[in-house]
């Protein structure tokens, strides 16, 4: 091995193909290890309850349970409105949201212990258990390929016929180990294509119960944003608006909506009193453009997110648009796209 380093040995080479499923299994190691650490991130953000939970699993003990986040905020948002008084608008409204923090809260837990089950154990298992045994089987292949090295080198320098045939019988007996060896390692890398096809399925399960999630987050804020709708408009306002001015109530999309819908659905009903004076009137007003917005066709205008455009009313038009001009270019806009500046 030294020799072959410095240059000054021959080294037999292992054939092509043996070196491709070498390399494809190095890569899959490489990022199944990225992919499992950025997971275990994701899921646990915190690197202190990553570590205890690591000295636990170590230990053969189970984590003593913890509040998470969602859980800590909602349990301060429920004594916050107990304290200010349940029948006082904002403290109703900090318990019904204290409420959802914590269901969500238990949605992240349950979150964590499907991606677990289901996508981290079998990444964690291919590293612990299948990649181990391949490089165990790796280094025997080397041994066994600097002992064939060391047998032809013997033979190159063996002078007598006695010795010759001794250093013959000896590479005979290595190669025929190495011949074996390279085999059996072989049979183990051609696997790693199963690995892949085994871990494929793990991702599917993975991305199903994040759906899951975020489809349960998704209806707790959906129920949340009712309830608080029903509160009056006055306790409504946010910090860009006066508290007589009421917020607009707008829809968020539906979770099986496709991947292809780029705007978030806006309700119908929301038509503001600001708007609503427009459309009356024959004057125009200015509006900021709250999301980006391709045009369907001709008569419509494409919006850029943040943009200001001259907007009014025309006689006949339909309720949710509005027309649009920027510069010389003029055509429909949606009015859900658009904030009235004052």
């Amino acid at each position: 091995f030294t020799e072959e380093k410095l240059g000054q040995a021959e080294k037999t080479e292992l054939d092509a193909h043996l070196e491709n499923l070498l390399s494809k299994a190095e890569c899959t190691k490489l990022w199944t290890e990225k992919i499992m650490k950025q997971t275990e991130v994701l899921l646990q953000p915190n690197p202190n309850a990553r570590i205890e939970e690591f000295v636990y699993e170590k230990l053969d003990r189970k984590a003593p349970s913890r509040v998470n986040n969602p859980e800590l905020l909602g349990q301060y948002m429920i004594d916050a409105g107990n304290e200010f008084g349940p029948g006082t608008a904002y403290g109703n409204a900090l318990i019904k949201c204290g409420e959802t923090q914590k269901r969500i809260g238990t949605a992240d837990r349950e979150l964590i212990q499907t991606s677990a089950i289901n996508f981290l154990t079998p990444l964690r298992n291919f590293i612990e258990g299948d990649y181990k045994t391949i490089t165990k089987e790796r280094k025997l292949l080397q041994n066994k390929r600097l002992d064939l090295d060391a047998a032809k080198t013997r033979l190159k320098k063996a002078k007598v016929a006695e010795a010759r045939a001794a250093s013959e019988q000896e590479v005979r007996i290595t190669q025929s180990e190495f011949d074996r060896q390279a085999e059996i390692t072989r049979l183990l890398l051609e696997g790693i294509s199963s690995t892949h096809a085994h871990h494929l399925r793990c991702l599917n399960d993975f991305v199903e119960a994040q759906m899951t999630y975020y489809a349960q987050c998704y209806q707790y804020m959906l129920d949340l944003q009712k309830q608080l709708g029903s509160f009056p408009s006055t306790f409504l306002s946010n910090n860009n608006q006066s508290s007589s001015t009421p917020v607009q109530s707008v829809s968020t999309p539906s979770v099986l909506a496709s991947a292809s819908a780029s705007l978030p659905s806006v309700s119908n009903s929301i038509v503001t009193s600001g708007i609503s004076e427009l459309k009356s009137s024959s004057g125009n007003r200015k509006a900021r453009v709250l999301y980006d917005y391709d045009a369907a066709n001709s008569s419509e205008l494409s919006l850029l997110a943040d943009e200001v455009i001259t907007v009014y009313s025309i006689p006949g038009m339909d309720s949710d648009w509005l027309m649009g001009e920027r510069g010389n270019q003029k055509g429909k806009v949606p009015i859900t796209y658009l904030e009235l500046l004052n």
